[in-house]
């Protein structure tokens, strides 16, 4: 979602900007960027000298005088550590603006972000930096590397996949990935599907469209999760990978479709243009519900006030609303930019692992 301020914020100040972001994902999300110069990460919760960027950050921070600085935190926590690490910079603090505004009930978060970087800090003069258009979309955005394509359509062309329709499915959360995730699948995860119900799901994919190959998607630790899902499924058609962020992004360029749980891969999905089912617990749809880049359907299902967790959501429900989604876009244009391979390989029963490094997408 931030990708979207981040344009705005580029086209009015007229500059690329500097972003510094929490996690070593955080490079990854704006990578390509032409509205991105550079990303840093700092460790979201242990002191910020102990990641390796705090010393370029404090650099860049005394250097991008007498531009604005945004702060997007609204965490209260992380807000106290950010004005710390920003008055140990030495600058003006009249350049900077801090976000007052937290997510509520209502209104998109994307829109809350634009709000905020439509404002201007009290160091700088709105005339002198005029509002882009209102009426102009901003949409979040992602850029997928030509090497990263390359990559991709080996990983597909050695798995079998010759253009057939592609689906992602995303079981897994930041939760599942967690210290205490086995007990979060059972008990505290709002977010979590049985087992069982993805494998029926699976299974109502194979029926409607049984050329699709299905991708079950995840990181290293939701791999337990995702196999138990392909082995209970007993489909040639499914295979489940280990994926960092920058293979899914090539994955979701030629995706059919993708059905995911109230996440972070699903935004991802939704900003390279991929029609998209969400399943939601807890979190309201209306404030957390991705945005597509290209007016692709993205569609909801479960959250308040009907749901408070995505386990009450039905099998049925989830299934006509992805046969909705895949019914309202074109399938052929999402493999337009697949390289097609010289013959036909065989299709198997299959589990891989893609272990990129950070800013390339190396296949194992």
């Amino acid at each position: 979602m931030l990708t979207a301020a981040v344009r705005l914020l580029h086209e009015r100040y007229g500059n690329p900007c500097y972003v510094v972001g929490a996690d070593s994902w955080a490079p990854d999300v704006f990578l390509g960027l032409d509205e991105v110069a550079r990303c840093w990460p700092l460790p979201r919760k242990a002191p910020f000298v102990f990641g390796l960027a705090w010393a370029e950050v404090l650099r860049a921070l005394r250097e991008s005088a007498p531009g604005p600085v945004y702060v997007f935190e609204h965490h209260p926590g992380q807000v106290r550590r950010i004005r710390r690490l920003l008055r140990l910079s030495g600058i003006d603090m009249r350049r900077c603006l801090f976000m007052d505004e937290s997510p509520g009930m209502e209104l998109p978060w994307r829109d809350a972000l634009l709000r905020f970087a439509r404002r201007t800090p009290p160091a700088l003069s709105a005339a002198d930096y005029p509002q882009p258009p209102a009426r102009r979309a901003w949409s979040p955005r992602l850029r997928v590397l030509d090497a990263e394509r390359s990559e991709r359509d080996k990983w597909l062309r050695s798995r079998g996949y010759r253009g057939e329709p592609l689906v992602l499915v995303q079981p897994g959360n930041h939760r599942t990935m967690g210290r205490r995730r086995l007990r979060n699948w059972r008990g505290r995860d709002d977010k979590v599907w049985l087992v069982e119900r993805w494998v029926r799901l699976l299974h109502g994919i194979h029926v409607r469209m049984p050329e699709a190959m299905i991708v079950l998607r995840g990181a290293s630790a939701e791999m337990p999760l995702l196999e138990s899902i392909r082995a209970a499924a007993a489909l040639s058609c499914v295979t489940s990978a280990s994926t960092a962020l920058r293979p899914l992004f090539a994955l979701c360029e030629v995706a059919d479709s993708m059905i995911s749980a109230d996440s972070g891969p699903a935004h991802s999905a939704a900003a390279l243009g991929v029609p998209l089912v969400v399943l939601y617990g807890t979190q309201p749809s209306r404030v957390w519900l991705p945005c597509s880049a290209t007016g692709s359907p993205v569609v909801a299902v479960g959250g308040p006030p009907r749901f408070e967790r995505a386990e009450q959501i039905s099998v049925a429900a989830v299934f006509d609303a992805w046969c909705s989604a895949t019914d309202a876009a074109p399938q052929a244009a999402a493999q337009a930019d697949f390289e097609l391979p010289p013959a036909p390989l065989s299709t198997q029963t299959r589990s891989v692992r893609m272990e990129p490094s950070a800013f390339s997408s190396s296949v194992r």
